[in-house]
């Protein structure tokens, strides 16, 4: 809980972060050992995110766990970038609009009209408030800091290498697989919760489960489809379509009711995200709380 508050009030450095330091540390490692083969895959994984749990494990004590819950959410960043980006669309700044897409998303932003980048958006906050949220507070209250660390790490380096492209199809599929695994119980999670919230955001909890249950599937990624559909139940709007990534055309199912996402919606998505990161955040620690309690029960008085 203290490090979910810290990420609230301190923000992330612009150098020397510790995610981003590890990202340089995997790439060093990537150049050693890449090749075009799941073998070379696996072992870069492998390599990648056993020491960082291995370490994890030996950390103990609550203001390493904090520290560490700090350096690994990325909810408060996601949420400013989302608002950022409202803000110059509300002023009519497409231009602005179309560089600081980057931030949140991989998409190509310069054929993107005004509804193009609203979409792009509430479906970034929507998969990323498992990836940057949910995510981590799960995995570290099953694990503590070798949970927090281990997560972001997996997450990281499916970023990093988990794209269907030549260098990457073969190499980076045991980094993608690993991220699947390890995404799969949050996203629900984060689904769950954004139903549950519909409320906060003028939504119905029935159709938001209705079109979670419905569409959740229909994505082609495992757990990002479950949290875009239950955002745009909740939302009562439709999400997917055709995204632009890197000169490559991806046709997206629809998923949703009503109409398209547009600016107004990113203020909507935004508060559904930060009701999301307090229901994971109870949860998470309610988790931890029954995981601690009995130990606590079982030293002996004096």
């Amino acid at each position: 809980m203290a490090g979910f508050l810290l990420d609230k009030a301190v923000p992330d450095p612009r150098r020397g972060h510790p995610v981003a330091l590890y990202g340089r540390a995997a790439g060093w490692w990537e150049e050693r050992v890449h090749g075009d083969s799941r073998a070379r895959g696996a072992l870069f994984t492998a390599g990648a995110v056993l020491p960082v749990v291995a370490v994890g494990s030996l950390v103990r004590g609550g203001t390493a766990t904090a520290a560490t819950t700090w350096a690994v959410l990325g909810g408060s960043m996601l949420c400013r970038e989302a608002d950022r980006i409202a803000d110059a669309l509300e002023r009519g700044d497409l231009a602005r609009a179309r560089e600081l897409l980057p931030n949140l998303c991989g998409r190509d932003p310069s054929e993107l009209d005004e509804d193009g980048i609203a979409r792009a958006v509430v479906e970034s906050v929507a998969e990323n408030t498992s990836d940057a949220v949910t995510g981590p507070l799960v995995w570290g209250a099953l694990g503590g800091v070798a949970g927090l660390a281990g997560f972001r790490a997996v997450n990281t380096l499916d970023a990093m290498v988990g794209h269907r492209d030549e260098r990457y199809e073969r190499f980076g599929s045991a980094s993608a697989r690993l991220d699947d695994l390890a995404g799969w119980g949050p996203a629900r999670l984060t689904a769950l919760l954004a139903v549950l919230a519909a409320p906060v955001v003028g939504g119905d909890v029935r159709t938001a489960w209705r079109v979670w249950r419905r569409d959740g599937d229909r994505h082609p990624s495992p757990n990002a489809g479950q949290c875009e559909a239950a955002f745009a139940g909740a939302l009562g709007r439709t999400l997917g379509g055709v995204n632009v990534y890197r000169g490559h055309e991806d046709r997206r199912p629809t998923m949703g009711e009503g109409p398209r996402a547009g600016t107004a919606d990113i203020r909507r998505a935004v508060r559904l995200a930060r009701t999301v990161h307090l229901g994971a955040l109870a949860v998470a620690a309610t988790v931890a709380g029954a995981d601690t309690g009995p130990a606590q029960a079982a030293r002996p008085r004096t």
